[in-house]
């Protein structure tokens, strides 16, 4: 198992924002988190990429506890995230924020950069190739050049996604992909998730667009008040009486 989350919990004062939540992610999978505004969603996502330590639990990742760990260790380890909101660096171009995500897998510190050492501009070098290689792709090579805050939003989103693959992750993590993206990029974002698992990595994404959700998800994991309720394949979920409870709020007849 890649990924196996067990009683994981994580309280702010009074508020428990996840509780005792467990599940796991296999290899190659696309898994898909979902639940209401307030489930806990991206508070899981924060535990699981160390961005947050949890009250109580563990998480494995690999075999190995990740629970504690900073986050720069957890993408060493192979795992990678994206935010909701686009974290595009202005004023760089699309290739030089995806050339960003190589640092974790770079040698080059601030001293060497500065002194020009040959095998510094031999590793940048390196990461420009494997940059154009990831935007290539993702149907964006032609858009190398032009800085990435200019682009359309959907194009902007695919440079993120990029910029997490220059990470060399085993497991992606997408917070809501689709977020603020109209039908067309949407299914363009959908397409391109498709395909990078299609590369071998397996993803984790937290999403409010049920279609997209329902469309790409090998399997999916249901929150409600940081509680998982319910797991399985899509037509599980779909079918699933409490699911539909919370999302419809209809009542047993």
């Amino acid at each position: 198992m890649l990924l196996e989350i067990n009683n994981l919990s994580r309280r702010f004062g009074g508020l428990q924002a996840v509780s005792d939540a467990s599940f796991s992610v296999s290899q190659g999978m696309i898994k898909a988190v979902i639940g209401p505004n307030g489930a806990g969603k991206t508070t899981l996502f924060n535990l699981i990429s160390g961005t947050l330590p949890p009250s109580s639990g563990a998480i494995h990742f690999k075999g190995q506890p990740i629970h504690g760990l900073p986050p720069w260790r957890i993408a060493r380890l192979g795992m990678a995230r994206t935010y909701q909101n686009i974290k595009l660096y202005p004023g760089m171009t699309a290739l030089e924020n995806v050339m960003v995500g190589r640092h974790c897998r770079s040698r080059a510190g601030f001293i060497s950069g500065m002194l020009s050492l040959p095998w510094t501009k031999k590793e940048e070098n390196a990461s420009r190739a494997v940059a154009m290689e990831l935007l290539a792709l993702l149907d964006i090579a032609d858009l190398a050049e032009v800085e990435a805050t200019s682009l359309a939003f959907g194009q902007q989103r695919a440079v993120e996604f990029a910029r997490a693959l220059a990470m060399e992750p085993e497991l992606l993590l997408l917070d809501e992909p689709a977020a603020g993206l109209n039908i067309y990029e949407t299914a363009e974002v959908a397409r391109l998730i498709t395909k990078i698992n299609g590369q071998g990595i397996t993803v984790l994404l937290v999403e409010h667009d049920m279609s997209l959700v329902m469309d790409i998800s090998h399997e999916i994991a249901v929150l409600s008040f940081g509680e998982k309720i319910a797991e399985g394949t899509p037509a599980e979920i779909q079918h699933n009486k409490e699911v539909i409870r919370i999302y419809l709020g209809e009542d047993d007849a």
